[in-house]
């Protein structure tokens, strides 16, 4: 059975989100992923059962994804931020530490798009996703546009097929 066999048969079943800005400047107001996220997944007939707003220290990182993980709603978590190579960079390497599947491919296409926006900068971007215990767990770069990138040529197309494999 092939991917197009697989999307036929997962449909557009709606998919219970949450969102997770990693961010030490963003306030719940300023957050503009946030607003962007509910909005578009809202329109498309998905649902957020939680949002986040926590700073890039690992502790927090690693306490969001398990708290979010363990509450049975949530099919996919989306991070945004924390991503590159600065020092309070720091989401990346709590969750490839954790993810116990990776999604290899929506990096390097990730990246592969970012490209051809921002040129060789697309290589500082360690945007990762994967399965944490039955959760698929994606990570974006914090900027307002990457998160657009990867919502709508990435994951959106994808969304009720990769929440419907992991209930096979």
């Amino acid at each position: 059975m092939g991917a197009q066999d697989h999307r036929e048969q997962a449909g557009n079943r709606p998919v219970t989100l949450a969102i997770v800005t990693v961010s030490d400047t963003r306030t719940p107001e300023t957050d503009v992923n946030k607003t962007y996220l509910e909005a578009r997944l809202a329109e498309l007939g998905h649902t957020v059962a939680a949002y986040r707003l926590i700073r890039d220290e690992p502790d927090q990182v690693l306490a969001v994804l398990k708290e979010l993980a363990a509450d049975k709603r949530v099919q996919v978590i989306l991070f945004n931020g924390g991503t590159g190579i600065a020092r309070r960079d720091t989401t990346y390497d709590v969750l490839s530490r954790q993810l116990e599947k990776t999604l290899v491919g929506f990096g390097e296409l990730f990246r592969m798009l970012s490209y051809a926006e921002v040129g060789a900068a697309a290589m500082l971007s360690r945007a990762t996703a994967g399965v944490y215990r039955d959760t698929l767990v994606f990570s974006m770069p914090g900027s307002p546009n990457a998160v657009q990138v990867a919502m709508e040529k990435l994951i959106l197309p994808e969304l009720s097929h990769l929440a419907w494999e992991l209930t096979r």
